[in-house]
């Protein structure tokens, strides 16, 4: 079961397109589905499966696994609207024993295309900044849209400060580090805006294209890696262009590392920072991910799509299971990703270089902040153990580690503010 909850929560994350209302044909679905649901009639649901669910999702395998999930739930009591992210109604769900977002989506015929449960969690909790601090919003206009941010600027600073930009890791992850959507809620990048503010750092922190507040006309199936960089850089040469600051550093978070390295190239930056930056193409990364998490022949099918992408080719039929990674509309951004090597744009990045990694972290490995050291001799590695993903103390048990994801309050691992702002500080 619990793979079954890792693989839909993996779903889920990828449902970044803004609420909207939910249309009224969801309502007699949802209520057939409770119906059928209840009555043990898992035959009577997967005949409300469109032809490419029951391609994916034998009958027996449906039946057998809807059995089960019965069985640790219990009945259905009720189903109440969450929030709607096209093609997909989720509802907060309360079943005898627990609490679940259930997540219908439908095609055009009304028909099931996707069926599945994640755990359950409150709207994000945020932080406090520290009293020393002071905040104030910031507004990027493009010819696309607008990308907002907040900038935290230590209050009694005196003369000119270093800034540092913190660049969002993959998904739909917010300013703060945080999203509604993944029950992600961590207050990472705000925590560490905050402990950067009270060593006399300033901070940008921003959503990026197509999450949070940002607004842009650009579509999901537009949408490329290099955008991402675009608006990075723009950003870098605006608080360049800020008479407050001494120098400006660029912080990279994840797949935020990766824009980073490119983002740096030619431009007015002191120092580049790599947070639990992979080594390794994002390809490569991902199709171990969906082979971990997937069975065998949903993780065959995501070859073969990745097959046709190296060619530059895109599938149009693609099981509704792996939606949440190569859905048709995100084939040409993951074209665009993939093609980017962090090992070789990491021995092209010329100014000071720090690189962080925890030992903890289910994500990205110490060997592959090994790698980027090896790319890049003259960079500094730092390893901190015990901290993850999310940047928090947390054990190697991946039931435990994932509980800090949705803990606002635990703070960020010490290791990590020390070693960015000795590295801040010793940059000329």
């Amino acid at each position: 079961m619990k793979k079954l909850y890792a693989s839909a929560l993996a779903l889920v994350c990828a449902l970044n397109a803004m609420a909207q209302t939910v249309p009224a044909n969801y309502a007699p679905v949802l209520a057939k589905f409770t119906q059928f649901y209840n009555s043990n009639k898992p035959d009577s649901i997967y005949a409300m499966f469109a032809p490419e669910m029951k391609a994916s999702m034998p009958a027996d395998k449906w039946n057998t696994t809807t059995t089960q999930i019965k069985t640790q739930l219990g009945t259905l009591n009720t189903a109440v609207i969450d929030r709607y992210a096209a093609p997909t109604a989720i509802y907060k769900a309360t079943f005898a024993n627990a609490v679940f977002f259930l997540n219908l989506s439908l095609n055009a015929q009304n028909k099931l295309i996707g069926v599945f449960f994640t755990p359950y969690t409150e709207a994000t909790k945020t932080i406090q900044m520290d009293a020393s601090i002071k905040e104030e919003p910031v507004l990027l206009k493009m010819f696309t849209g607008t990308i907002p941010g907040t900038l935290s600027i230590p209050k009694d600073a005196k003369g000119k400060v270093p800034v540092v930009i913190i660049i969002p890791g993959s998904g739909p992850t917010d300013r703060d580090g945080n999203s509604s959507k993944t029950g992600l809620n961590g207050n990472t990048y705000k925590m560490l805006a905050n402990d950067l503010g009270k060593n006399g750092i300033a901070a940008l922190r921003y959503d990026k294209r197509l999450v949070g507040q940002s607004v842009s006309s650009t579509k999901e199936k537009e949408l490329r890696f290099t955008d991402y960089v675009d608006d990075a850089v723009s950003l870098v040469q605006m608080l360049n262009e800020d008479q407050r600051f001494s120098k400006v550093i660029v912080l990279g978070h994840s797949e935020g590392a990766l824009v980073g390295m490119l983002s740096v190239r030619d431009q007015p930056v002191k120092g580049f920072i790599s947070v639990a930056g992979a080594g390794r193409p994002a390809e490569k990364i991902v199709q171990e991910q969906v082979e971990k998490t997937q069975p065998k022949f949903l993780a065959d099918q995501y070859k073969v799509i990745v097959d046709s992408l190296r060619k530059g080719k895109t599938t149009d039929y693609v099981d509704p299971q792996l939606y949440y990674i190569a859905r048709p509309s995100i084939q040409p951004y993951l074209m665009s990703w993939f093609r980017w090597d962090p090992y070789v744009l990491m021995k092209r990045v010329k100014i000071p270089a720090l690189i962080l990694q925890g030992t903890t972290d289910q994500q990205v490995t110490v060997e592959d902040a090994e790698k980027l050291k090896k790319a890049n001799s003259d960079a500094k590695l730092v390893i901190i153990p015990g901290m993850n993903h999310v940047l928090k103390e947390a054990p190697a048990d991946k039931t435990q580690n994932m509980a800090t994801y949705s803990n606002p309050a635990l703070p960020l691992k010490p290791e990590l503010v020390t070693a960015i702002v000795e590295f801040v500080n010793g940059l000329k």
